[in-house]
Formats: structure tokens, C-alpha cells, sequence
């Protein structure tokens, strides 16, 4: 995961192909977020939360918000942003895992669980376990599936560039990808795919009750968003 992170942590072209695409991504994914809020009062972790432009449309769903991210750069700007929204802070993984047991009413974990080792992932499905309240909801959005991948990405992202007008950027950042550090790292360490089955069975070994939600959470539904209650 350091390397994922330390990658993450830097602006790169090839993760967003221009300002357009940064923005309406990162508004998808909080307006995919806020539909499963499970009331106006709740306690919402966003683990691995990323740039998360639009965590004050979250924040203005519930009670409260904290964003975990472990990118130091990318945590200071998240802290600047939202510094004037008493709703919302910012932590470093190691202060969440801190925190006491029953913390949140919803977590969601979006678009990281690719970048895990089995062993981190498991690892983490305890934490959350031990920081839901009993009748609490966990989102792990983005799952990778284990078949064309990279297909699927690709025209997800031609399709959500065409809706929402960064077509041709999206074709020549697709292009830029085959030169990119994305892909060397991508071939180097690897990324964790797995089948709507698999990761089920992921979260009943840790406690939870699960199931494939209807959408994933974000743009590219060839992915997969699981939701989890505490057994």
C-alpha cells in the first residue's frame, strides 16, 4: 500500500485527465456516498477518502464526517479546504484506528481495496467492524472485478467523458497511461481483483453480513460496491 500511497500523493495527469475530469468525479462519488447515509445525525467515516473535493455536500448529510487518508500532501490540502467546516476532520489511519469502539454509524472505503494486499484488507474489515456502532453500515465501493479490468475502465471512462464533456481529453489520457508511472507501478506490485463472491466471503470472515449494492459507487459500474452490517 506505501507505494500506492506515496504515488497518490502527487498530481498526476494520468489519474485525471484534466480539471473537468477531477471535478465531476470526485461530485459523483459524494453524491453516491450521501444515498446511503443512514440519517441526518450520523457519525460517517470516508476511509481512504483521497482528494474528496466534495466531502462538504457529505458532511451536509449528517451529523459528522471524518476523512482518513495516509497521503501526507494530499491530508494537509483536505485539512486546508475544509478548515471553516466544524462538520468535518481530518485523520491520519493510525488516529482512526485509535478511536473508540462504535465510533460511526457509516464507513465507506471507496476505490481501495485494489490497492491492498489480502492481508491489509482483512486487516482493515476488523478495524471497521470494531469501530461500527452494532447497527451500523459499511461501503467498500469500487471493487476491482477479476475479469477485463482494464477494459471496462477504459470505456467507462470514453462513456463518462462523453457525458460530461472531456471526451478527447479522456481518449488522450487514456493514451498517456502505456508511458505512465501508473502502469509501471501497476505491473511491479499489482492490484487486488476480486469476484462479487470472494469479497462477500472477505466480510463474513470478519463479522459482517454482506451483499453486491445495485450501483457501485462512482462512474464506472462494471465495479462493485458492497454494503455490510455487523452479524
Amino acid at each position: 500500500m506505501s507505494d500506492w500511497v506515496s504515488f497518490y500523493d502527487f498530481k498526476h495527469s494520468v489519474i485525471y485527465v484534466n480539471a473537468r475530469h477531477r471535478d465531476v468525479h470526485y461530485a459523483r462519488i459524494a453524491e453516491d456516498i450521501r444515498a446511503h447515509i443512514p440519517s441526518p445525525a450520523a457519525r460517517v467515516l470516508d476511509y481512504g477518502s483521497g482528494e474528496a473535493s466534495y466531502a462538504d455536500r457529505i458532511a451536509a448529510k449528517c451529523g459528522s464526517l471524518v476523512l482518513a487518508e495516509a497521503a501526507p500532501n494530499v491530508r494537509a490540502a483536505l485539512t486546508q479546504r475544509f478548515a471553516d467546516n466544524a462538520k468535518i476532520k481530518v485523520m491520519t489511519p493510525e488516529q482512526v484506528a485509535a478511536l473508540a469502539p462504535g465510533s460511526f454509524d457509516f464507513i465507506v472505503m471507496h476505490s481501495v481495496s485494489q490497492y491492498l494486499a489480502v492481508a491489509e484488507l482483512e486487516g482493515l474489515l476488523a478495524m471497521f467492524r470494531h469501530l461500527l456502532k452494532p447497527d451500523g453500515l459499511l461501503a467498500i465501493g469500487d471493487v476491482v472485478p477479476a475479469r477485463f479490468a482494464s477494459l471496462f475502465a477504459a470505456m467507462a471512462l470514453l462513456r463518462f467523458g462523453a457525458a460530461n464533456g472531456f471526451f478527447g481529453a479522456a481518449i488522450l489520457g487514456l493514451l498517456r497511461i502505456v508511458a505512465s508511472d501508473y502502469l509501471r507501478l501497476r505491473k511491479a506490485i499489482g492490484l487486488s481483483h476480486y469476484t462479487a463472491p470472494a469479497m462477500i466471503g472477505k466480510l463474513a470472515a470478519a463479522g459482517f453480513t454482506a451483499q453486491r449494492a445495485e450501483r457501485n459507487i462512482g462512474h464506472n459500474q462494471a465495479r462493485m460496491t458492497f454494503l455490510a452490517r455487523v452479524k
